[in-house]
């Protein structure tokens, strides 16, 4: 089910949403001292693209904080609002609510990229 719920998220619209992080990755590139910052959106930028069969962990110090904070300030809020817009479309229909919970997902992590990191969750059987 995660192989083809990514095949239809990139085609009906996680393409753009990875674009944007991919767009504001470059943007904090340009800059030596946002290079941490742009390296962490291209890496999410790849749960922006097939985000199916990924959890998001939420951790980190002091250090993570303030960076969400310049975060905040200086590119994640229009992201994140992209994102729940998105989620708020997607869940209009019955179909579209798995995808609108993955928005949701990726509009939470816009909010606070610094100190999550992404991880495939292990079943047990």
């Amino acid at each position: 089910m995660g192989c083809l719920g990514n095949a239809l998220w990139f085609i009906f619209g996680g393409i753009w949403m990875g674009l944007g992080w991919v767009l504001v990755g470059c943007l904090w590139c340009i800059t030596i001292i946002g290079i941490p910052i742009g390296l962490q959106c291209f890496k999410f930028a790849k749960l922006a693209f097939f985000p199916f069969g990924k959890e998001v962990v939420f951790g980190g110090g002091v250090g993570s904080l303030l960076l969400n904070i310049l975060w905040l300030i200086f590119g994640g809020i229009p992201l994140a609002v992209g994102a729940a817009l998105n989620g708020v479309v997607f869940c209009i229909t019955i179909i579209g609510i798995p995808f609108g919970l993955q928005c949701f997902k990726i509009a939470k992590l816009a909010l606070m990229p610094f100190g999550a990191s992404v991880v495939e969750p292990i079943y047990k059987v």
